[in-house]
């Protein structure tokens, strides 16, 4: 069912590729000036573990090392996202105010129209993609080098799953959570008076190609849905354990055209298979025992089913996909993401290059 692979060796992602043919047909979006060819170096169905090490990509090895810099968001504050939805539990705490971790390598150069990786449930792992920037946007190898991305590591708004401000955040299906973060979260860092002052001409690339969103769990189900709703902001798309099962809340309006949440995706209505083939790259893993999936007679095995399941459609459907099964691992779980990120975010950025 799933082939073996093997991972941190340059050869097995191919060389960058891209393909100048004018503007993308047949998308929903009619401003591309071009199109892209990304290979197939990489994709596919892949299985690992069930030992694990450290990608020596993913530690310090003694490169130069970028600016870190937080700030806060509160929720009153904003137009999407108050923390005040009719749909939440009030036995569910919501945060006041989200905390906003921006990392820029120190590869990037003030002025220019950096490319984006924004990760959800900030600061999640941060530190391994700081030490993959630091390390691999100076690489001397072409199929390894990443361009010089801006992190944007965002907290969610407290709480989990149905009811919570992170369910409304992540597990709703539609572009809101997308809006929020291309129309709040990108210009708050860009006004952020620290960040201003240390990179006055800090910009972001518009091209939907340079902006990635990478998330785990219920952040994995939000990076899809960023994508699938808005893949005019966001292609580049990563998740980690994903809960494409029902999660989306009861009471939410979308229920009544998604009444199953993110398992629409590949069960039921199966968006992925019934819809138009959307410009999008997309990164999806599961773990052999994610969130319970060692017992049988409980619910939580829908959890791998799902990802199969979605990996299974994006194949049949033609998507450029990766999918990763990890052996002898838990949900979210932090060996898997120091064995693969480093890969992962290689074969994500293949096809990109600063100049576009």
């Amino acid at each position: 069912m799933i082939s073996t692979h093997c991972l941190h060796q340059a050869i097995c992602l191919g060389a960058f590729t891209i393909a100048m043919n004018g503007a993308l047909a047949g998308t929903l979006v009619a401003d591309d000036d071009f199109t892209k060819s990304f290979g197939t170096e990489g994709n596919g169905d892949h299985v690992i573990g069930p030992d694990y090490s450290i990608a020596p990509e993913l530690t310090d090895l003694g490169n130069p090392k970028g600016k870190q810099f937080e700030f806060l968001m509160p929720l009153a504050d904003s137009k999407i996202f108050r923390g005040d939805d009719a749909t939440l539990d009030p036995s569910k705490k919501v945060r006041e105010q989200r905390k906003v971790f921006v990392y820029v390598p120190d590869a990037y150069e003030d002025g220019t129209e950096a490319p984006i990786l924004v990760t959800l449930d900030g600061p999640s792992r941060l530190e391994l993609v700081r030490n993959a920037l630091d390390n691999l946007t100076i690489s001397n190898a072409p199929e390894r080098r990443l361009p010089a991305m801006i992190v944007i590591a965002v907290e969610n708004g407290g709480s989990d799953s149905k009811g919570s401000q992170r369910g409304l955040e992540y597990d709703t299906m539609s572009d809101r959570f997308a809006r929020f973060i291309n129309d709040e979260v990108l210009p708050a860092v860009l006004n952020d008076p620290q960040i201003k002052a240390t990179y006055p001409h800090l910009a972001f690339t518009e091209n939907p190609w340079g902006r990635g969103v990478m998330g785990c769990s219920s952040g994995g189900a939000a990076a899809l849905t960023m994508g699938w709703f808005r893949p005019d902001l966001f292609r580049r798309l990563i998740t980690y354990s994903g809960t494409f099962v029902d999660q989306q809340d009861d009471d939410a309006a979308e229920e009544a055209k998604y009444p199953l949440g993110a398992w629409e995706y590949h069960s039921s209505l199966k968006l992925i298979e019934n819809s138009e083939k959307k410009p999008l790259r997309i990164f999806t893993h599961v773990s052999e025992f994610d969130n319970g999936a060692q017992r049988p007679e409980s619910s939580y095995h829908n959890w791998v089913m799902a990802n199969e399941r979605t990996a299974a459609a994006l194949k049949a459907k033609g998507y450029d996909y990766r999918f990763v099964y990890s052996k002898a691992s838990r949900h979210c779980d932090g060996k898997v993401f120091e064995a693969t990120l480093a890969d992962t975010l290689v074969w994500m950025w293949r096809g990109y290059h600063d100049e576009d």
